[in-house]
């Protein structure tokens, strides 16, 4: 493989690895939060419960998620220094802003937070951890703004060889990284969501701490539902704008490869990349991609051969990923509502094997959101900034293959590692279950 494969490669490894992490905390920070406003607010104690022990989870899922996320900014300058020279006056700006305020403000925070306990009062208390979920959600949205601009460039100009800023409003009020930003926040409060109905569902199968867990999971339930909802409608606004944009990712998600007015949506279709065309094309809803893309049921969609072959996308995969995500999307929300009209019976225990498929749903949205990067990503395809610079430009030149193939091994290894960690801190203190004693006070260390 050459430089670009590799660092292409490292990168995604390291960022898909650091993305198991982000949406749990995202998620779990504000239903952590709102666990201890209510245990404020009511005084009832198995609020308190409640907020101890899931938000220990948190807390080992916001350690590991603080490790991982380090290595990813010196790729910028290791691997892809070019991109950095490039544009790096225009992408740095709101990571700068990310890693001192949000970063800085969430670790302040979370520092009180943990060993606050019994130290402030349960209103400071709870405001720390309130203003710790507030800054990790801010951090998301300075990253995912920084992200927005490689997906659909705004405020810049090509001056001295470089992309440099010319309209800084213009680029933290991108369209498409606040569409980006609420579908991503979302998704991770959906995240959180069925961690916790997982988590609940597998005590309640055993009949322990029935009344705790059935609390927890009718909270969930709700949650669940309302952001795998609000998901499903920030991402049709974010297909939306994709058309308008990056037509040849929209191209390739919906497998359109001759350009076109009133496209119909075949709901049974698959790709021949080979032959450009589909081998597949069954149950078509005639104008509804048409009307999905632009609003309007004439509109012209462009196919993959208006484009030329090196400016396209890898159709498949990215056709691939995203029925894959809107199939897990639209699974979420049925379960959620299922699980919403089952907890409020009296006999919910003896639903077992609903019980039984939340445990085992736990980790679909966390392939949900890797689809979802992958879409987006490999979607953008053959452009680093797109229509702007190349990733095969943006490599850095004074690397070697072997090098990149070194550390991409070496990062595969210690994220495994991480990873084992992870689970295994996960899986212990879920399984232990909540402490019966409200005084403990909350660390990681806490039953070690």
């Amino acid at each position: 493989m050459n430089v670009v494969t590799l660092s292409q490669l490292q990168f995604a490894a390291t960022g898909m690895f650091h993305w198991i992490f982000v949406p749990l905390t995202l998620g779990l920070s504000i239903m952590t939060a709102w666990m201890e406003t209510k245990y404020v607010t009511t005084g009832d104690e198995t609020w308190l419960r409640m907020t101890k022990f899931w938000g220990k989870l948190f807390l080992i899922n916001f350690a590991l998620g603080v490790v991982t996320g380090i290595t990813m900014e010196f790729q910028f300058g290791l691997n892809w220094s070019e991109y950095s020279r490039y544009v790096g006056d225009i992408f740095g700006a709101p990571l700068a802003i990310e890693a001192t305020l949000a970063f800085f403000l969430e670790s302040v925070f979370i520092g009180v937070w943990i060993f606050g306990w019994n130290k402030v009062s349960k209103k400071v208390h709870a405001t720390a951890i309130w203003l710790a979920a507030i800054a990790t959600n801010l951090s998301a949205l300075w990253i995912l703004l920084a992200n927005a601009w490689m997906q659909h460039p705004v405020g810049f100009a090509i001056r001295n060889g470089r992309a440099e800023m010319t309209d800084f409003l213009a680029v933290v009020t991108n369209p498409y990284g606040w569409i980006k930003f609420f579908h991503t926040l979302l998704s991770g409060y959906a995240l959180a969501a069925f961690l916790v109905m997982g988590v609940s569902a597998w005590h309640l199968r055993r009949n322990n701490e029935v009344e705790f867990f059935k609390r927890s999971f009718r909270m969930a339930a709700v949650w669940g539902f309302v952001a795998s909802i609000i998901v499903a409608v920030s991402g049709d606004f974010h297909a939306v704008d994709i058309a308008k944009t990056q037509p040849t990712k929209f191209a390739a998600m919906e497998a359109q490869w001759e350009t076109q007015r009133g496209v119909g949506m075949n709901l049974l279709l698959f790709p021949d990349v080979t032959n450009e065309c589909n081998s597949v094309e069954q149950v078509c809803i005639p104008n509804a991609l048409s009307f999905l893309a632009f609003k309007d049921p004439n509109a012209e969609i462009k196919g993959l051969k208006d484009f030329p072959k090196e400016l396209r996308p890898p159709v498949l995969p990215t056709f691939l990923s995203f029925r894959l995500m809107v199939g897990i999307g639209t699974f979420m929300i049925l379960a959620s509502l299922v699980a919403i009209i089952l907890s409020r019976k009296e006999n919910f225990t003896e639903y077992r094997r609903f019980l039984l498929i939340m445990v085992l749903a736990i980790p679909a949205p966390y392939l949900a959101q890797q689809l979802g990067w992958l879409v987006a990503e490999l979607g953008r395809q053959p452009w680093i900034v797109y229509g702007v610079m190349k990733t095969a430009d943006a490599v850095s030149k004074s690397i070697t293959a072997t090098q990149v193939a070194l550390s991409l091994l070496g990062f595969t290894v210690l994220y495994g590692l991480l990873g084992a960690v992870d689970i295994y801190l996960l899986t212990k203190y879920a399984k232990k279950g909540p402490d019966t004693d409200t005084s403990k006070i909350l660390n990681l260390g806490e039953g070690a």
